[in-house]
C-alpha cells in the first residue's frame, strides 16, 4: 500500500510549491512521496526542483492527461448555459481546463493519495487522513458546505433533486483544493456512466465559477461513493483552514483554539502576490511571515531583508489588473444575483 500526495503546478507557482514541498517536509511526521501534476508545459523551474528532491515526481503518464483533458472538453463544450457566461464575462472556450489535470491522480502511482492545491501549507502529520481512506472512499477537510450551493450547483431544486436525490445537498458539498481518495476510485464504467449522463444534459446542474471543483462534486455524489468530511461530521475537532481565519501562530505551526491545523490554503490569493513578495516586493497577505518561512525553509540566504514598495509603473500596472479583476468579479456578481431573483 503505496501513500503519496499529489500537487498541481507549473512554473508561475513556483514559490508556492517550493513552500508546500518544504512545509510537507518539515510537518508530515514522515517522509511521504510526492507526485506533481503539470497544469501546462512552463516546467522549467518545476523540473529543476523536483531534480533536488529525491521523494518528488513529475506526472508523466500522457495517456491520462490527454484523457481527462478530452473528458472535461466533451462536458463543458456540450454545456451552452457554461460557454454563453463565459462569452459573456470574457473568458475562454473551456474555462480552466487545466484544473481538471486534478482527475490524472486516480491514475497515478499511489494507493492512496492526498490532493494539494499548490496555494496550500501543510501544518502537521496527515496519517489520520489515510486511515480514515480504510472506511470512506472520499475524505476532506474543509467548510464549502457553509457557502452558498450555487458556487457548487446552479440547477434548478427539481433538477438537483431528481439527480442527487438528497434532502441536504449543500451539506455534502467540498472544496476541490485539498481531498484524499484511492487510485482507480472511478472505474472506466463509472467514468463512461458519468460522462453519458453528463453529456446528455445533467451538466446543466453545474455551476462555471470554478469548473472542476462542480465537476469534483458532481462525479463524486452521482457515483455514490463514500465520503466523509471532518469538518462536517468532526465539527468539535475540526479546525479552519482559510487564510481569512484569525489563528495563533506558534513555532511557524498555526493553530485554531489550541487545535493544530492541517493545512491553510491561500485561496483567492493571486500567485503573482507571492512571485513578487519573493522578488522583494512589499505585498501584505495574512501569514505573509508563515509563507516566507517555508519558502525560504532550506535556503534561508535567498530571502528578501528588506520589501520595497512597487514603484510607480507597477502600481500603474497592479491597479489596472486589480481593476480588470474587479469588474470580471462584479459581472459574476451580477450574473449570481440574476439567477437568484429567476429561481426564487
Amino acid at each position: 500500500m503505496i501513500d503519496g500526495i499529489y500537487i498541481l503546478a507549473n512554473d508561475v507557482v513556483y514559490d508556492q510549491l517550493v513552500a508546500l514541498l518544504n512545509s510537507i517536509e518539515a510537518n508530515a511526521g514522515r517522509k511521504i512521496p510526492i507526485c506533481i501534476l503539470p497544469y501546462n508545459q512552463r516546467l522549467d523551474k518545476v523540473k529543476a526542483e523536483i531534480a533536488s528532491r529525491d521523494n518528488v515526481t513529475l506526472f508523466e503518464d500522457y495517456d491520462s492527461i490527454a484523457y481527462w483533458d478530452n473528458f472535461a472538453t466533451q462536458i463543458w463544450k456540450n454545456y451552452s448555459r457554461a460557454q454563453k457566461t463565459w462569452r459573456e464575462w470574457g473568458f475562454p472556450e473551456l474555462y480552466e481546463l487545466p484544473m481538471h489535470r486534478k482527475f490524472c491522480a486516480v491514475d497515478g502511482p499511489f494507493d492512496r493519495f492526498i490532493y494539494f492545491d499548490a496555494d496550500t501549507l501543510l501544518m502537521g502529520p496527515v496519517d489520520y487522513v489515510y486511515e480514515k481512506l480504510d472506511t470512506y472512499d472520499w475524505v476532506v477537510n474543509d467548510f464549502q458546505y457553509k457557502s452558498d450551493l450555487k458556487f457548487i450547483f446552479d440547477g434548478s431544486p427539481e433538477q438537483m433533486q431528481q439527480i442527487f436525490h438528497s434532502e441536504n445537498l449543500q451539506s455534502q458539498t467540498f472544496c476541490a483544493g485539498w481531498f484524499a481518495t484511492k487510485k482507480n476510485i472511478f472505474s472506466p464504467t463509472i467514468r463512461a456512466d458519468l460522462l453519458n449522463k453528463l453529456t446528455s444534459g445533467e451538466a446543466d446542474v453545474m455551476a462555471f465559477l470554478a469548473p472542476d471543483q462542480s465537476l469534483f462534486n458532481y462525479m463524486v455524489l452521482r457515483s455514490g461513493i463514500s465520503y466523509y468530511n471532518f469538518a462536517c461530521h468532526d465539527c468539535e475537532q475540526a479546525t479552519g483552514n482559510h487564510w481569512s481565519s484569525q489563528f495563533d501562530v506558534v513555532d511557524n505551526i498555526l493553530y485554531d483554539q489550541g487545535r493544530r491545523l492541517t493545512y491553510l490554503h491561500y485561496m483567492s490569493i493571486s500567485s503573482s502576490s507571492f512571485t513578487k513578495l519573493c522578488t522583494g516586493e512589499d505585498v501584505s497577505f495574512p501569514y505573509r511571515d508563515l509563507f516566507l518561512h517555508y519558502r525560504y525553509l532550506k535556503s534561508s540566504a535567498d530571502r528578501p531583508q528588506n520589501f520595497k514598495r512597487p514603484t510607480l509603473l507597477r502600481r500603474l500596472q497592479n491597479t489596472t489588473k486589480s481593476f480588470l479583476n474587479q469588474r470580471a468579479n462584479n459581472i459574476k456578481l451580477k450574473y449570481r444575483n440574476f439567477k437568484d431573483k429567476t429561481t426564487q
